[in-house]
């Protein structure tokens, strides 16, 4: 399940130092960081993205759904919507002592929580603090720009966003900005949904 992801060489999360410890209920990084911010990957069930996020926030949980601007053709006429910038993801800041994660798991329109291997998986503060720097300043919104131009069965790298360092191969174009990429999950290959310019051929890093 992507709820589950295994632990991959060089993710994100492993570069950053993180190292996991186990504790009641889980495992969370490095246990002399107690008491702090920290922010988690969620995986919605399917369209639920902006339903998970409004129970999050009733819950008081501090949400960040990034999302962008996709550029459509119908009948010969060019339309745009707003859709997530990472389809059935979203990321959750969790005051560590004072709030619990165990209610985000079981959230109206929420999955799960991602995990590497058998720990919850902390994104780093610098992945946000990133993706909210390429979003539009007014309208929080991303636009995106791909000029890669990929064959079915190339092998690529997830290069930025929530699975950062994870290897792939390309399968199809999904739409004007986005594509699917057949990840190593659990012993089979999973197909996963991420913007186009998230990927880099693997011979290019």
């Amino acid at each position: 399940m992507l709820a589950k992801l295994p632990r991959l060489k060089r993710s994100m999360v492993e570069r950053e130092g993180v190292s996991p410890v186990r504790f009641a209920g889980g495992c969370m990084a490095n246990s002399s960081f107690a008491s702090m911010l920290r922010w988690y990957l969620v995986h919605t069930k399917p369209a639920s993205e902006t339903l998970a996020l409004t129970n999050l926030a009733r819950q008081d949980y501090k949400v960040y759904l990034p999302r962008v601007v996709q550029t459509l053709r119908r009948a010969g006429r060019r339309h745009e919507r707003i859709a997530p910038l990472f389809p059935r993801y979203l990321f959750v800041q969790l005051n560590e002592g004072r709030q619990a994660l165990a209610p985000v798991a079981s959230t109206t329109g929420v999955r799960g929580v991602v995990r590497f291997g058998t720990c919850y998986t902390i994104v780093p503060e610098r992945v946000i603090r990133e993706l909210q720097a390429r979003a539009d300043p007014v309208t929080g919104l991303h636009r995106l720009n791909c000029s890669i131009k990929l064959n079915p069965g190339a092998p690529v790298r997830i290069w930025r966003g929530p699975l950062d360092g994870l290897e792939g191969v390309f399968e199809r174009e999904a739409g004007a900005d986005r594509v699917i990429v057949l990840l190593e999950l659990l012993g089979q290959k999973a197909p996963v949904c991420v913007p186009a310019d998230c990927i880099v051929l693997r011979q290019a890093v």
